[in-house]
């Protein structure tokens, strides 16, 4: 099966993490964004979905050395588990000296929709609570309307920032959204959708197109005046749009590792996803390329001490 790019490994995304502040490095048909660990002189090399089979190892190993990198994490290789390619992808890894990654950061688990189907056929593979809801969101006189400016962007992080207070979960500073924003937006490739009733605003997502698919990676609603489904109606006009611009499926960028774990964090906006009518799809595990053994394991150490921290105070 053809390697399919996914957005974090383009150019574009390479000029959004160079522009934050984080660099990226070239490698070959990769990229790879590198970061300091305090206190110690070595980095560490980030890369999340690679496409395993283009991966030059010989230039990554240089390019690892020249970047003082102690190790490279392979955040969920872009390989469907069950793959003919997770075979290759395997392989490829464990020859070239990787292990099993102890973490994953991106989502291991998505939803996707096929956008090629009509509308209406779309409509028919909703679960029918949704078909009800976007009814209903449209009936009480719920609009949604796309992002122009710098002013519909602060609706979106507003929304977005009240959602994470609320559900407790971290977001990046308001910087790392509105680069994006600023740097994918005139290429087409960021989007931003915002559900309004009588002018005030409910609910909003951002949005990517690149190479035929359609992701949506960040969104937020209000608390209030949700039982008129501002929600249910975005995700509708997101899929729509979706299709104008081409794209054939939509990747609804995460979702939990079990879809009948009602007590997995990630369970409720799970459920929300599929219902849209989108196929559960888990990838293969992450991989670790590691030079220097001592400081890998005194930075996982460090790292699972950080996590736990933050759980505590969270």
């Amino acid at each position: 099966m053809q390697a399919i790019k996914h957005i974090v490994q383009s150019q574009e995304w390479a000029e959004v993490k160079n522009a934050y502040g984080t660099k990226a490095v070239n490698c070959g048909e990769i990229f790879y964004t590198l970061h300091n660990v305090p206190f110690v002189p070595f980095k560490i090399a980030y890369c999340p979905k690679v496409s395993p089979e283009v991966i030059n190892w010989n230039l990554l190993k240089e390019s690892l050395k020249e970047n003082n990198c102690a190790y490279i994490n392979f955040d969920v290789p872009n390989v469907v588990a069950g793959d003919v390619r997770e075979t290759m992808a395997v392989e490829g890894f464990t020859k070239n000296g990787c292990m099993r990654a102890t973490k994953s950061t991106f989502a291991e688990s998505t939803i996707v929709i096929d956008l090629t189907q009509s509308e209406e056929d779309l409509l028919k593979g909703m679960h029918s609570k949704h078909r009800y809801n976007i009814h209903v969101a449209q009936k009480k006189g719920v609009t949604v309307e796309q992002g122009k400016n710098l002013n519909d962007f602060n609706v979106f992080f507003d929304l977005l920032s009240q959602t994470a207070i609320r559900q407790k979960y971290y977001i990046r500073p308001k910087h790392y959204y509105q680069q994006i924003w600023e740097i994918l937006k005139p290429k087409n490739m960021c989007y931003i959708l915002t559900a309004k009733y009588n002018e005030e605003p409910l609910a909003s997502w951002m949005l990517f197109s690149y190479q035929g698919t359609f992701y949506y990676p960040y969104g937020g609603s209000a608390e209030k005046l949700q039982n008129i489904f501002p929600s249910n109606l975005l995700g509708w006009e997101a899929i729509k749009l979706g299709k104008v611009l081409g794209c054939s499926v939509f990747d609804m960028w995460g979702a939990s590792n079990n879809i009948d774990d009602q007590n997995d964090p990630w369970w409720g906006f799970t459920n929300f996803k599929i219902k849209f009518g989108g196929r559960y799809v888990h990838f293969m595990n992450s991989y670790d390329f590691v030079d220097n053994t001592n400081e890998y394991r005194l930075f996982n150490l460090a790292n699972n001490l950080r996590w736990k921290m933050l759980k505590f105070i969270r």
